[in-house]
C-alpha cells in the first residue's frame, strides 16, 4: 500500500504543473475533440515511460547525454512552432458553441500529443529517471509503485480533459479563446526558453 500511495502522490506531483502537454489536453477538452483518445494516449505514454524507468532505461539515458541534447533542441523547436500557431489562433480566434461540432483530425491530435510528450526532455527526466529511480527504491514492490504512479497519470489526464467541459459556457466567446491561446503560447515559449537556456 505504501508503494502504491507513494507512486500515486509522486506521479501527480510531477505532472500537475501546467506544461505543454497539459495545455494541449486542456484545449482539446474545451473543444470537446478527441478527448478520450488524447487523454488515454497521454496517460498510457506516462505509464510506459515510468515502467521503462523501473526497468532501467533511466541509467541508459544518463549514459548517453547527447540524446537529451537532441530532444532538448528538437523539443524547443516544436514548442516554438506550437506557440506561434497559438498566437495565430489568438489573433484570429473562432468561437466554439457548446455542442462542440467542429471537425477534428484524430491522427493530428494524437500526433501533437505524441510530439508534446516525447520531444520534451523533462518527460524523460521526470518519468524515466526520477520516478524510475524512486520506484526502484521499493525493490520487490517497485511495480506497485508503478501502478500508483500510473493511476495518478490516468486520474490527472482524464480529469483535466473531461472537467474542462465545466468551462463550456465560455467557449462561445472569442475573447475567451484569445486569452486561452495567448496563455498557451506563453507557456510554450517559456518552456522552449527553459529548454534552451535553463540547463
Amino acid at each position: 500500500m505504501l508503494a502504491v500511495t507513494t507512486g500515486f502522490a509522486s506521479g501527480l506531483a510531477l505532472i500537475i504543473a501546467i506544461g505543454a502537454q497539459n495545455a494541449f489536453v486542456l484545449r482539446q477538452g474545451l473543444k470537446r475533440q478527441n478527448i478520450f483518445a488524447v487523454v488515454l494516449f497521454c496517460a498510457v505514454a506516462d505509464a510506459v515511460l515510468i515502467g521503462a524507468g523501473i526497468l532501467g532505461l533511466g541509467a541508459v539515458i544518463e549514459s548517453v547525454p547527447w540524446l537529451l541534447v537532441v530532444l532538448r533542441f528538437g523539443g524547443a523547436a516544436y514548442l516554438v512552432w506550437f506557440g506561434i500557431s497559438s498566437i495565430r489562433r489568438a489573433i484570429r480566434p473562432s468561437t466554439l458553441e457548446s455542442g462542440g461540432q467542429a471537425k477534428s483530425n484524430l491522427a493530428k491530435a494524437i500526433g501533437t500529443a505524441a510530439a508534446l510528450t516525447f520531444l520534451n526532455p523533462h518527460v524523460y527526466i521526470d518519468t524515466v529517471i526520477l520516478l524510475g529511480s524512486i520506484g526502484n527504491q521499493f525493490v520487490n514492490d517497485r511495480w506497485w509503485f508503478w501502478l500508483g504512479a500510473s493511476i495518478g497519470s490516468f486520474v490527472w489526464f482524464f480529469g483535466l480533459g473531461y472537467f474542462a467541459r465545466l468551462l463550456a459556457p465560455l467557449t462561445s466567446s472569442m475573447k475567451f479563446w484569445r486569452i486561452l491561446d495567448s496563455l498557451i503560447a506563453l507557456v510554450m515559449f517559456f518552456i522552449a526558453g527553459y529548454l534552451l537556456f535553463g540547463f
